[in-house]
């Protein structure tokens, strides 16, 4: 068993201690990934994720601070305003940390505890939207990697086509664009001989900011290339992922139905684990490859249970915007006053 503690006091995390941002500025820092949620096998990665205290320039000067990374390490930490941001949307990603269970978190401040305890204040039905976005993703990932290699050219030229459409409406509704255009996907006779069937665009924009544009392009260039790797594959590393990503989408499912139902973050499925790692280790796969009936009885079941829960929670529409901004006031004032005020 991995002495998490012990680890991070290697040479290889030295950043932790040296980098000016981090040191005694770090508020939080905690497992992620499997070794977060208790289903991690031998071999998991071992990935950290935080949240630090802003500079004083940040605040009332010219620098400015997202994240700090540290990939040889799968080191993730947030800068606290960013962090503020992405709990108001309930990011999953984000959540998690504020979840794990005592022994999980390896630094803790006394800011770091106040943000746990005040976990309640980002909680919302923005928790419907965040979560069930991400399980919906996850569903189309795994729908896309079985459906590809099991299709004829033309038939997978119709599924890249609904997961490109399924991806541009979640696009849109993120950045607005229909008032500055549109974009018409359709599938005609291929002008690439190597295609019986090929998806073709119709586009018109006006006055569209170029970062925006380059954004929906990006999403449709990540579906068509996750197509495009057909034949490349390496079929024992793709299952295993495959099984991973299903048993991601059903803890997404778990975690958005006890925010719904409970107001808790638990990000630790110590109670889901058997079934997660069943998930995991292939126990749902068929012999061609396809998961059960029994899966998607499963899934169904989890889906179900986000829609009674969301129409039934009684978490706010949104954040109380009021209480959440005294505390960032505070937090922030305490960076820009030097440490003069204490935390509560």
């Amino acid at each position: 068993m991995v002495d998490f503690r012990k680890l991070i006091q290697t040479e290889a995390y030295d950043f932790l201690r040296d980098n000016p941002r981090l040191g005694d500025r770090i508020m939080l820092l905690g497992l992620g990934g499997s070794h977060a949620y208790g289903t991690s096998q031998e071999g998991s990665d071992i990935d950290l994720r935080g949240v630090t205290l802003q500079l004083p320039s940040d605040l009332i000067g010219m620098t400015g601070f997202e994240q700090y990374e540290d990939r040889g390490t799968d080191t993730v930490i947030y800068g606290f305003n960013k962090i503020i941001r992405l709990l108001l949307e309930c990011n999953p990603n984000t959540c998690e940390i504020l979840g794990l269970d005592e022994e999980q978190y390896l630094i803790q401040s006394k800011w770091g505890k106040e943000l746990i305890d005040n976990r309640g204040l980002f909680l919302s039905k923005r928790a419907i939207k965040s979560f069930g976005g991400y399980a919906d993703a996850q569903l189309r990932r795994l729908q896309n990697a079985l459906a590809r290699d099991s299709m004829a050219q033309s038939e997978r030229e119709n599924h890249i086509l609904k997961s490109v459409k399924n991806a541009l409406e979640d696009f849109n509704r993120r950045f607005h664009t229909d008032e500055q255009g549109s974009i018409r996907l359709y599938i005609d006779e291929a002008e690439n001989p190597e295609l019986d069937r090929e998806i073709f665009v119709d586009a018109d924009y006006r006055h569209m900011p170029l970062r925006d544009y380059n954004g929906m392009m990006g999403v449709m260039r990540s579906v068509v290339s996750d197509y495009d790797r057909i034949g490349k594959r390496n079929k024992k590393k793709d299952d295993a992922h495959l099984n991973k990503h299903a048993m991601h989408l059903i803890r997404l499912f778990m975690m958005a139905v006890d925010i719904l139902e409970k107001g808790e973050i638990r990000t630790h499925r110590r109670e889901d684990r058997a079934l997660l790692m069943k998930i995991r280790q292939g126990a749902f796969r068929q012999g061609d490859g396809a998961f059960s009936p029994e899966f998607y009885e499963i899934l169904e079941e989890y889906e179900r249970r986000l829609e009674e829960a969301a129409a039934a929670t009684r978490l706010p529409d949104n954040p109380d915007m009021e209480k959440v901004g005294a505390y960032v006031e505070r937090v922030n004032r305490y960076v820009v006053m030097g440490g003069q005020d204490e935390a509560g």
